[in-house]
């Protein structure tokens, strides 16, 4: 194997009243864990060839958290720190492992999401959906064609100088200056 995506679905919205530990660990396993241990099984084998992507789906919540997704944070932050250190150790081989922090793309998740908020606000949907597009600097949600092409980007061999980094596409929405 030569690319390796990790992308879990999320785990459930909520606030921390509504979680107990089964939650946690469930939220650990799926979107900490299970990727930690597919990139062990794959490393060997990209290191043998001298060639190697990986790519990480996290959230933007891992800069920037989600009050409603504190499962998700957690699990995600995790995850992302501990490729901090291990990207850079696979390097040297032209393994090179990245993460893509999507914001707001056009999703079952999104809508799903945007349910719970509708809801404990009192409205619709798409009243829902409405404002947190509006709130982006662009207008919009993301389209998934323009994640996936950032996602093929890191998977390709013009992407080995780009190691351990976290490409944050929200369409602006986390205002930061660097």
């Amino acid at each position: 194997m030569d690319i390796l995506v990790n992308n879990a679905g999320g785990p459930p919205p909520g606030q921390l009243e509504d979680w107990d530990r089964e939650d946690f660990i469930k939220a650990l396993d799926a979107n900490m864990l299970t990727p930690i241990f597919l990139i062990k099984a794959t490393m060997g084998g990209m290191i043998e060839r001298k060639f190697g992507r990986v790519v990480n789906i996290t959230s933007q919540a891992v800069l920037s958290p989600i009050d409603i997704l504190g499962l998700s944070n957690g699990a995600r932050a995790g995850l992302t720190g501990f490729i901090g250190g291990l990207s850079r150790k696979l390097a040297r081989h032209n393994v090179v492992i990245n993460n893509l922090l999507p914001g707001p793309f056009d999703t079952d998740r999104y809508r799903g999401n945007i349910a719970v908020v509708a809801k404990a606000q009192g409205i619709t949907p798409e009243e829902a959906g409405k404002a947190r597009a509006a709130a982006n600097p662009t207008g919009r949600v993301g389209d998934p064609y323009e994640f996936g092409e950032a996602c093929a980007f890191l998977c390709g061999k013009h992407a080995g100088f780009i190691v351990g980094q976290n490409l944050l596409m929200d369409g602006g929405h986390f205002n930061r200056s660097f």
